[in-house]
């Protein structure tokens, strides 16, 4: 069975323009005559390949440790597409059923694209991109997708994936009372 990691490496990953950029810094080094390494870590909690929970754009929302994992995990679609995504293309895309969708490709998901997500409805949307929605205005489409609390994955690496069906699974840290965390999302070969 192959699998596909798409996740980012964190250190060297894009940030959304304004977030920390992340840092480590050695606490213990076995080249210092200590007993174990251990590193300090400093990154924003939308570092990286990564998931936003509700309360990201909502108050009092869902935080990243009660997302439901389930929705996290199962089969998925990935799909190629450019430029702006409509509700057509969602439509399409959805067509079959399909709970969780990843699109490989700059794309920006237009306001009705989200809506016909809640509509359908699906567990989970990915992109390769730092944001689901414009770079300029993303929060419209993030409310709209996380009020019906869709999984919003961002940032994931999908070059090398061809498009089809696949098992994902995108679990992410348990941090409690956060609004987004840092996943190592992997797409499994899916066998009918």
């Amino acid at each position: 069975m192959k699998i596909y990691d798409i996740s980012q490496e964190i250190f060297h990953s894009k940030v959304f323009p304004g977030d920390p950029i992340p840092k480590k810094d050695a606490v213990l080094s076995l080249e210092q005559g200590d007993p174990c390494n251990l590193t300090h870590l400093e990154l924003g909690s939308h570092t990286g390949s990564h998931m936003d929970a509700p309360s990201h754009f909502l108050a009092g929302a869902k935080t990243i440790d009660t997302i439901d994992l389930e929705k996290c995990v199962g089969l998925c679609r990935v799909i190629t597409m450019e430029g702006t995504v409509d509700a057509s293309d969602i439509r399409f895309a959805l067509s079959d059923g399909i709970k969780r969708l990843l699109i490989r490709g700059e794309i920006t998901i237009s306001q009705e694209a989200a809506q016909e997500m809640t509509s359908v409805p699906i567990d989970l949307i990915g992109v390769e991109g730092l944001t689901v929605g414009p770079l300029e205005s993303p929060r419209d489409v993030h409310v709209a997708l996380l009020e019906k609390e869709i999984v919003i994955l961002e940032g994931l690496v999908l070059s090398k994936v061809p498009d089809g069906l696949y098992w994902l699974v995108a679990q992410p840290l348990k941090l409690g009372g956060i609004d987004g965390s840092p996943v190592r999302p992997l797409l499994l070969e899916y066998e009918r």
